[in-house]
């Protein structure tokens, strides 16, 4: 967590509430238990008589208190006596503090309260604040002491083995919304399946206004198939961090904890390592072997940016990210394939034509523009192509020389003209399609095609087919989402701030008193000096660290735009040259009849066309794949879930009677008002 709103809170800390309800760990028979951790980043404030806790840690205690009142209230009646309220305990901790409470049905929470002064601040080091302190001093403690007291050596690895095995770390956001059978049919996945390292579910962005709804769609097509093609002919490269199970024994792996405690000391590091650091542990997790796994009947619910200054910058942290950890995983996708049998060397072939569309998207729009242009206008292909270099070629310069907020200004600004564009380029090629009485075209078959996919796509998965309403929006967002996105992004590689959530606020703070708990206070000092002491300000060292960023992205810009370059002067010569080399394609009417007339298609768009074609095909048929083999898990689990339920209710049924014993009760008159028109006596 790090300043979530109330409202933020309050999904997670339910979403938690609920998973102590449906798992209490007071049932003997229960398959697993539960523990919560909360690492609140900047909880506190110095003030000039200690150490107070900030305004946001002050609503997660009252969110919590409110949720546990709440889920403690088993009398429906409306006269009751009120839920107590949680038992707090607050633990003086080297690096802040620790609040920790029992759960209405057993389980504990705690909330980790993290000083910027004592520990390192952001989200990669509170994940390694858990990682080590939840599989390696609370794991490995337990079992250290029985060796300390006598017990065999082979054993206790043995033991140990097994319980890093099964325990597993379900990470989250701040703002994370989930039901608890959506973290089971995880659990179930590397239950079944040990060689999966981490998997993660359906992620739904929530809010409001035309971004969330962009989201919505792009989202939906990225999951409907994007991660099912790679779950289905490899594995999923990134298992986002806001729900995303992670198998302990993965994650204590050689050169995976350990390597992702690395401090970033090169240009390249900032960008891999702390723009998206839930990428970076899956290419660790899948470099060393592990399987990353897509589960489509798990859902969660997150707050998406609805503005669209932030969704720019989060999409700035995220774009240059993704590269670099692809390039990584394929710079070494020849040990990686020997070492992941689930990475074989034709997925590794996907992924590199896949990072190639990605590239020379910009390059795709403006070409997509120019045909706008000579659809609408009637005008000279080679004029037309000229004419949509132009307002992107102006931004990218804008871009080397304005703020970024100015960017983000002009980029919202050219995104509005581009999608009246796109609206009238779509009407268009409908028109076009009329006139020529055909659609046995390239383009023709290329777009009903792409619809009819989307459509049958949608209509697989029932639950969320109406979403198809937002695709015509995200059409016509195109050219902003893989165009000026791209631009903005690229060229602010350099910036490696978070770009969200970055004000505080000054509110009053209320001083903390706590108590010492001494048995981990050397484990955190120890943790704190080798890997999260908070970082030192070096003003020569961040100059350089300024400086090499700017050189690593010229260098990325110079690539990144010159490929784009490349494909559209290919474009161009091609067009200029005229029918000399270009692909005469028959006009073929519906009724199958040939006519006399036909059309030129130059060789680059054609195979362009095609290959983009293959690629959303190849993607389609996973889908279809991963459906079947989701409905099929989801029966299975279900049908588990009901047989453990009975079992269960079974043996609780038999512990009754068996102590049973026959005894006279006076009637007791309970007025319990439900409603305000019915009263029950019982």
């Amino acid at each position: 967590m790090w300043h979530e709103t109330y409202d933020e809170m309050m999904k997670i800390i339910i979403s938690m509430f609920r998973l102590d309800k449906y798992r209490p760990k007071t049932d003997k028979h229960s398959d697993v238990k539960f523990e919560f951790h909360i690492y609140f980043d900047d909880a506190f404030k110095g003030v000039n008589n200690g150490r107070h806790a900030n305004e946001y840690a002050e609503i997660l205690v009252d969110v919590i208190k409110e949720v546990y009142s709440t889920f403690s209230e088993e009398d429906p009646c409306m006269f009751k006596q009120k839920a107590a309220l949680p038992h707090q305990t607050i633990i003086n901790t080297p690096y802040g503090g620790r609040l920790e409470y029992i759960l209405p049905k057993g389980n504990r929470m705690m909330v980790h309260l993290k000083d910027k002064t004592l520990i390192r601040h952001k989200k990669r080091w509170s994940q390694i604040m858990y990682l080590y302190y939840i599989l390696g001093w609370r794991l490995n403690r337990q079992y250290f002491k029985e060796f300390e007291a006598g017990k065999e050596l082979d054993s206790l690895k043995e033991k140990l083995k097994k319980d890093r095995e099964n325990t597993y770390i379900l990470a989250l956001d701040g703002d994370t919304d989930f039901q608890p059978s959506a973290v089971m049919l995880l659990i179930d996945r590397l239950k079944l399946y040990p060689e999966v390292g981490a998997a993660c579910g359906r992620i739904h962005p929530t809010g409001t206004g035309p971004m969330v709804w962009y989201q919505k769609f792009e989202y939906a097509v990225g999951h409907w198939l994007q991660k099912t093609a790679e779950h289905v002919f490899g594995c999923v490269l990134c298992s986002p961090g806001c729900f995303s199970l992670f198998r302990g024994a993965a994650l204590m792996d050689d050169n995976v904890m350990k390597r992702y405690t690395t401090k970033a000391s090169e240009a390249s590091h900032y960008v891999q390592y702390d723009q998206g650091e839930d990428r970076w542990l899956c290419t660790l997790l899948l470099q060393q072997g592990w399987r990353v796994e897509y589960n489509a009947a798990s859902d969660a619910y997150t707050n998406a940016p609805q503005d669209f200054k932030e969704f720019y910058n989060q999409r700035r942290r995220w774009g240059p990210s993704t590269m670099a950890n692809t390039i990584d995983l394929l710079g070494s996708g020849g040990l990686t394939s020997q070492r992941n049998s689930s990475i074989s060397k034709p997925y590794i072939l996907y992924q590199i034509i896949s990072m190639a569309a990605s590239i020379l998207g910009p390059a795709t729009v403006c070409l997509m523009i120019s045909g706008s242009f000579v659809f609408i206008f009637n005008m000279n292909t080679n004029i037309a192509l000229a004419l949509a270099i132009v307002p992107p070629t102006v931004y990218l310069i804008l871009c080397f020389k304005l703020k970024s907020d100015m960017q983000i200004k002009i980029a919202a600004i050219m995104s509005v003209l581009y999608a009246f564009l796109m609206a009238g380029t779509i009407l268009s090629i409908i028109g076009d399609l009329v006139r020529e009485q055909t659609f046995l075209t390239p383009g023709g078959l290329f777009f009903i095609g792409m619809v009819v996919l989307y459509l049958i796509t949608a209509a697989l998965h029932p639950q969320e087919f109406s979403l198809v309403i937002y695709g015509f929006l995200y059409i016509l967002c195109i050219p902003s989402g893989y165009l000026l996105l791209a631009i903005y992004s690229i060229v602010n590689m350099n910036n490696v701030t978070w770009g969200t959530r970055e004000t505080g606020s000054q509110a009053k703070t209320t001083a903390v008193d706590a108590i010492k708990k001494k048995d981990e206070i050397d484990f955190w000092r120890e943790l704190q000096m080798k890997y999260l002491e908070p970082l030192k300000e070096n003003k020569v060292q961040q100059e350089k660290i300024t400086n090499d960023l700017r050189e690593l992205r010229n260098k990325a810009a110079f690539a990144f735009f010159f490929c784009n370059a490349l494909w559209i002067m290919a474009t161009f010569f091609l067009q200029a040259t005229g029918d000399s080399v270009s692909i005469k394609i028959p006009k073929i009417y519906p009724n199958g009849t040939l006519s006399t007339a036909v059309f030129s298609v130059d060789p680059v768009a054609l195979m362009f066309l095609l290959s983009f074609a293959l690629l959303l095909l190849i993607q389609f048929v996973a889908m279809l794949y991963h459906r079947i083999y989701t409905l099929i898990h989801f029966v299975a689990y279900a049908e588990t879930e009901f047989k453990s339920y009975r079992r269960q209710l079974q043996q609780s049924h038999q512990i009754l009677e068996s102590n049973h014993q026959p005894e006279t009760y006076e009637p007791d008159t309970i007025l319990c008002f439900q409603n305000p028109s019915a009263r029950t006596e019982v």
